[in-house]
């Protein structure tokens, strides 16, 4: 039964989350992990009040009800890209498949580098694929601004407790000071401040009385520990800036490395997942927590501490995604965009999620990516071919078919009446039948692709050439009569007859046989739109890396920049004929154009009556030869 045209629904920030790519996750070290940890019950004595909180505004509240908690933490200074899907995928991915939760915390402790538009487009972002930090009466979105109050209280802590110190060398000296990786720092000159000193400079640095550079607050570790990292680090620093949430309330900010494990303390997190490059950090991240929550006995034998829940959260790294044919930088990603190679930040080429959405990419896809891709410590490079395969395999699950000619060429069927219009059947989705059919219109003159004639045909070619004969895909069998051409010998028209007791869905369809099966869109019903043809932004695998000029026979290799490598055939803007049933097709809503690949309706450009369309992926892959 032939239904009405209806369009799959849009894939924007609010719709539903898609379902998990696979029913049985692949296993990986980290959810060996989990599972190890919640089988010991390692954290079923934490308790939760609903909020964030530390030791002493937990200790009265009920168990927490999340077997586990993790999170997702961006810096909001800038937008999301393919990296970041994979770690959205494995944080809220394992608090859906454990019972656990995964919280949404922007890490805003660099107030000239932040800035609320990023914020909204990662909410967006992690939206689009389809996760929500809001589970039952929980909204687990958090900022670390949230925190200043208590991080400094921590840091102040610290100097009580001797784990703290005012430093006020300038930066070149601290970094002279903290040595290398074969030669110990040497003490700061400050080190040796009292408490009461420490304790009073700090508080003077909160108060705006020095300017930036002046002084910063360092951690009291070892200056000869093996791990720089180890040699006290800076925990505070001056910097008298505007914050997009707090405004000029504070004068000082953490560094990321303190505030991050408090953070996590206070929002219950028990595994702080986090990629490979802060495998040198996890020692500090262990150490502060650890002094933050232990009780320490003063001079006075007075007992201060325990200000951490326990059990502490636990660190674990992760190797990033390495992906061929993008870059994942995020300076070289700005220089793209503020250089102009690109337009702006959701260029459907530019390898970020707010890219690939307008692209056409969908959340599914990305998600199938992550379980594909699997989590492990080896930083191998993942061929951009399978993210692209993974698209494919659930455009092809959700993507309606429609027909549309990117190469426009005239046929005109000589036999068919002047005037007459029938309509033809086809399926909206041929393996999905509850989908229904959609009517196309066809006549006497039709849109075919230019390739679909050769006047002198090739080896093997089976379409139209001259007393050829091939199918109109669900309509008539055609025998080609010849072609018009205009002064220049180019062919303006192709000329052809129609069996009329071929037409497909009739008895006689099977009556005879062809090998060619043609696409083609009513001359007089289709209509033109702007159709942008997208491929990869870099033409080789590994932009900017060296090569070997064999010219020169250099074998060192040549230096380049990675834009040397920009694909100049990226995008191609086309007029294309589009069947009428695309004409109101609704922002971002995606489908497979018959024989040429997947495609979304612009969600910028596109307008009621007159879409934009983008290629998102082709049927193919079409650099596996390359």
């Amino acid at each position: 039964m032939t239904q009405p045209t209806h369009f799959p629904p849009a894939q924007g920030a609010a719709h539903d989350a898609p379902a998990s790519p696979t029913a049985h996750p692949a296993s990986h070290f980290i959810r060996t992990i989990v599972e190890t940890d919640l089988a010991a019950g390692k954290f079923a004595t934490r308790r939760w009040r609903g909020t964030p909180g530390a030791a002493a505004e937990q200790a009265t509240a009920p168990l927490d009800t999340a077997r586990l908690r993790t999170r997702f933490p961006p810096e909001p200074n800038g937008y999301l890209h393919f990296g970041h899907a994979k770690s959205i995928c494995l944080n809220f991915g394992l608090a859906e498949q454990f019972g656990g939760r995964c919280h949404l915390r922007f890490d805003d402790t660099n107030p000239a580098k932040e800035d609320q538009e990023y914020v909204d487009s990662i909410i967006d972002a992690v939206r689009w694929l389809g996760f929500s930090w809001e589970q039952g009466d929980e909204t687990n979105l958090y900022h670390a601004s949230d925190y200043f109050a208590w991080m400094l209280a921590f840091a102040e802590h610290l100097i009580v407790t001797g784990h703290a110190y005012v430093d006020s060398q300038s930066a070149d000296e601290i970094r002279a000071g903290r040595g290398t990786l074969t030669q110990p720092g040497v003490d700061s000159p400050f080190r040796a401040r009292s408490r009461e000193e420490n304790l009073d400079l700090f508080r003077r640095m909160q108060a705006g009385e020095f300017a930036d550079g002046t002084h910063v607050l360092r951690a009291k570790i070892d200056m000869a520990s093996p791990n720089i990292n180890l040699r006290d680090p800076l925990i505070y620093r001056i910097r008298h800036a505007t914050h997009h949430r707090s405004g000029d309330r504070y004068c000082v900010y953490p560094l990321y490395t303190f505030a991050h494990p408090i953070e996590d303390a206070l929002e219950n997190i028990t595994h702080s997942i986090c990629t490979l490059e802060f495998e040198d950090q996890r020692p500090f991240y262990d150490w502060l927590l650890e002094r933050l929550a232990e009780t320490t006995t003063l001079a006075d034998g007075s007992n201060v501490g325990g200000l951490l829940q326990r059990p502490l959260p636990q660190q674990i790294e992760f190797s990033r995604l390495n992906l061929t044919y993008v870059v994942l930088s995020k300076r070289k990603l700005i220089q793209l965009v503020e250089e102009g190679h690109v337009d702006g930040w959701d260029d459907p080429r530019l390898p970020t999620l707010v890219g690939a959405r307008r692209r056409g990419y969908a959340p599914e896809g990305f998600r199938l990516f992550a379980e594909r891709i699997g989590v492990s410590k080896s930083d191998s490079l993942i061929d951009f071919a399978l993210l692209e395969d993974c698209q494919r395999e659930v455009m092809n699950e959700l993507a309606e078919r429609r027909i549309a000619v990117l190469d426009p060429l005239k046929l005109i069927i000589t036999n068919y009446p002047e005037g007459q219009h029938e309509e033809c059947s086809a399926p909206n989705h041929p393996q999905q039948p509850e989908l229904g059919t959609r009517s196309v219109p066809f006549g006497r003159e039709l849109w075919i692709e230019r390739e679909d004639f050769m006047e002198v045909p090739s080896k093997g070619y089976r379409r139209l050439f001259p007393g050829n004969m091939a199918r109109l895909r669900y309509a008539y069998v055609v025998r080609c009569t010849g072609c018009e051409k205009d002064a220049d010998g180019n062919v303006t028209a192709v000329l052809c007859e129609y069996l009329p007791e071929t037409k497909s869905g009739t008895p006689g369809a099977d009556s005879v046989k062809v090998k060619g099966n043609l696409h083609w869109v009513s001359a007089a019903d289709g209509f033109a739109a702007e159709v942008r043809l997208y491929d990869r932004l870099f033409a080789v695998p590994a932009p900017g890396a060296r090569r070997v000029d064999e010219n020169a026979g250099d074998a060192e290799g040549l230096e380049r920049s990675f834009l040397d490598d920009l694909n100049p055939n990226s995008r191609r803007t086309i007029t294309a004929q589009l069947e009428p049933a695309l004409r109101d097709a609704p922002a971002e809503a995606r489908f497979q154009f018959e024989r040429h690949g997947y495609f979304v309706a612009d969600r910028v450009d596109s307008r009621p009556g007159a879409p934009v369309f983008n290629r998102a992926v082709t049927l193919k892959d079409s650099w596996s030869k390359g």
